[in-house]
């Protein structure tokens, strides 16, 4: 039996099919992504572009039509920040339903960062002990503290990838000063946020913008997945990145081996949450995790949870 997740996020649609195999566990036999900037603009107008909605309302029903084709039992479609907060997601969502026969599944910061653990925990070797995890997206970023396979505080806030850019990064090469401006809104969020984390948790960083980052560090010239997956970012390394895009063209930004040429726009406001978030609690490494939200809610469709297991 296959099942399927599509993932509409503010940046990019992620999309899995898996099955559960004899053993009872659960292999992915198809795990994408693809930019598709459903969010470009959002914060300025509070509502998805015309152009966006249908590009996005299209790329989703391929994914559809992909998982039927391949005997997917189950198709669910979840939406993340970009949904929670436009005007007419309403209306982006009916158009997704007339596409796809799906109901679209809205979820709360909290349950992306519920999903997101179990996914974490499941697949990172030491996150079942005490753990602060982040999932840094395009439009939010949601974290986790955990010991032992039990959540303890789960916070969402508004800080994303795209929602930097618009403010403090409009033009490229990015000024010494913007970058100040960047880091403090940043920074100061996270110092009201309440997140509390042992002193000996293991900090575990998800979502695009750090695989990317992992992938620029390894200088990939195709995205390799297990390659990335429990690989490690020092903040040397987060700082010589930001040093990096800074100081590019948006053009130039686009020959990063390792970056996808669309994440260029905004990976340099995501290289600055992950180093606000190393600064803010005093870590000086991330374990980079290629499973999220999707692969927890995969376990999920099949009946099984992170919670209380190891990795």
């Amino acid at each position: 039996m296959r099942k399927a997740v599509i993932e509409i996020g503010t940046n990019s649609i992620k999309f899995c099919i898996a099955e559960k195999t004899a053993d009872g566990s659960i292999s992915f036999i198809k795990d994408v992504s693809r930019i598709t900037k459903l969010g470009a603009g959002l914060g300025v107008s509070g509502e998805i572009s015309l152009d966006r909605a249908e590009l996005n309302a299209q790329a989703v029903a391929c994914f559809a039509e992909e998982a039927l084709r391949a005997q997917a039992s189950e198709i669910m479609i979840v939406g993340t920040m970009a949904l929670r907060s436009a005007s007419n997601a309403p209306l982006f969502a009916k158009k997704v339903k007339e596409a796809t026969g799906v109901e679209v599944r809205i979820l709360s910061g909290e349950e992306e960062a519920a999903l997101s653990y179990d996914a974490v925990v499941r697949s990172i070797e030491g996150a079942f002990g005490p753990v602060l995890m982040f999932d840094a997206g395009g439009g939010s970023t949601e974290f986790v503290t955990g010991n032992g396979g039990t959540m303890k505080q789960i916070v969402s806030l508004g800080i994303g990838a795209v929602s930097v850019t618009e403010r403090f990064f409009p033009d490229t090469p990015v000024s010494a000063e913007s970058l100040e401006r960047a880091m403090s809104e940043i920074s100061g969020t996270l110092a009201k946020s309440g997140i509390r984390c042992d002193k000996d948790s293991l900090l575990v960083g998800t979502g695009g913008n750090v695989t990317a980052m992992a992938s620029v560090k390894q200088g990939m010239v195709s995205y390799d997945s297990e390659k990335t997956h429990g690989s490690c970012l020092t903040l040397t390394d987060v700082r010589s990145q930001i040093e990096s895009y800074a100081a590019k063209t948006l053009l130039e930004r686009r020959c990063i081996k390792g970056l996808d040429p669309e994440r260029a726009e905004i990976i340099l406001a995501g290289a600055c949450i992950v180093e606000a978030i190393m600064l803010s609690f005093g870590f000086h490494g991330l374990t980079v995790s290629d499973r999220g939200l999707r692969h927890g809610l995969m376990y999920r469709l099949f009946g099984l949870s992170a919670r209380g297991s190891r990795c």
